[in-house]
């Protein structure tokens, strides 16, 4: 059932939602969250699209904000909002509202979007395209438990992880990182097995591709060991090659679908890596609420060795080697004696008049033995008895 709100307010659209509810039969609100996506007129069918069928694995209230602030003077001073509430057919178990906010009313997403949220839901917001610096910070942003960006959608992706990075606050997340999902899965399975150490790793994908350089600040901050990124013609990601003193673990998709993992000492063996559709990444990302942790420590750590073009060597020259390890001294050679009646040698670069230390007060002469004293008095008596 769809409905059609023109000039319309938050308390009519809620009102409309009621209707339609009943008059397909089902009142209550069965959906456990909201999910906000902010876009834009020429991007909001695909988004609507991928949202819609995560909601089949999420029952959720989907209310899609469209700006439209206008282009001419006249054009922005106007503040209306159109709404289209849709219930039931391709919106199953779920509720769509698309806010066409125009005018001076696009600014003020907040206001709109407040009072249409589901009670004691949590709420996700999604930027499929343009999404602020900091998303945290942001109005709508600040409402939601989990806030999803997606860094292949904009102009440069690299210093768009840069970006993501340097105003991460818990509960941001990109879907370049959750492409990698089943890469990272295939490749901690491999090293559970028992193998050697591994002392590097090649990444290999498309040039500006941001889940290629994820996977490799993964490894790098995961292994400890340098990763280098090379390009590829794709499409996305195409392997990952672990150096080890047995050989080679390899990690290759060449055609997008279906990847080859070799393992030295076993049978190389097929594993599907289809590459996802977005409301697959959508509904992944829905499964989870709370912040990501291993998202946060790889997209920090070595962000700024990505070279132009997302080629680069990364090291973990942090946690390699802990600023509080200090080496041990080497053994120092023994000091050179000399005597102590002599004087001390010039040594270069010290002034040539040092200061002198206080002089001592002589030392007492020793007693001379008991034998000597015993002889001298012997001497003596001998003396006075041939006199």
């Amino acid at each position: 059932m769809n409905i059609d709100l023109t000039d319309t307010t938050s308390s009519r659209i809620n009102s409309a939602l009621i209707q339609a509810r009943r008059s397909t039969g089902t009142p209550a609100v069965g959906m456990v969250l909201t999910l906000v996506i902010v876009t834009d007129e020429g991007n909001h069918y695909d988004a609507l699209r991928a949202a819609s069928d995560a909601s089949k694995e999420h029952p959720s209230r989907i209310l899609v904000v469209i700006k439209r602030p206008g282009r001419s003077p006249r054009d922005r001073k106007i503040a209306r909002m159109d709404a289209e509430v849709r219930v039931g057919g391709e919106t199953g178990t779920g509720e769509t509202v698309l806010l066409r906010l125009h005018g001076e009313l696009a600014n003020h997403a907040y206001s709109v979007v407040l009072p249409l949220l589901l009670p004691d839901a949590p709420v996700v917001v999604w930027w499929p395209e343009d999404a602020p610096e900091h998303p945290s910070e942001d109005l709508l942003g600040q409402l939601a438990q989990r806030r999803i960006t997606d860094a292949q959608a904009t102009e440069d992706p690299v210093a768009a992880l840069g970006l993501r990075a340097a105003t991460y606050t818990p509960g941001d997340t990109d879907l370049a990182w959750t492409r990698i999902t089943p890469w990272r899965s295939v490749l901690a399975a491999a090293l559970d097995q028992r193998h050697s150490p591994i002392t590097s790793a090649i990444v290999e994908g498309e040039a500006y591709n941001p889940s290629s350089e994820l996977l490799a600040l993964w490894l790098a901050e995961r292994l400890g060991v340098p990763v280098n990124r090379q390009v590829s013609e794709g499409p996305g990601l195409t392997a990952v090659r672990l150096e080890t003193a047995d050989g080679v673990i390899c990690l290759d998709r060449a055609n997008g679908s279906l990847a080859e993992l070799a393992m030295p000492g076993q049978p190389d063996r097929h594993v599907a890596l289809q590459r996802r559709e977005v409301s697959e990444l959508i509904a992944e990302e829905l499964r989870r609420l709370d912040p990501d942790e291993i998202y946060a420590s790889s997209v920090k750590f070595g962000v700024n060795k990505l070279g132009k073009g997302g080629v680069g060597t990364l090291e973990r020259d942090a946690k390699a080697a802990p600023a509080t390890h200090v080496a041990p001294e080497p053994d120092r050679p023994p000091l050179p004696t000399r005597d102590p009646e002599s004087p001390p040698e010039h040594a270069p670069g010290s002034p040539k008049n040092p200061p002198q230390a206080p002089a001592q007060p002589p030392a007492p002469k020793p007693h001379p033995p008991a034998k000597a004293q015993e002889r001298k008095a012997d001497g003596k008596a001998d003396g006075k008895a041939d006199k």
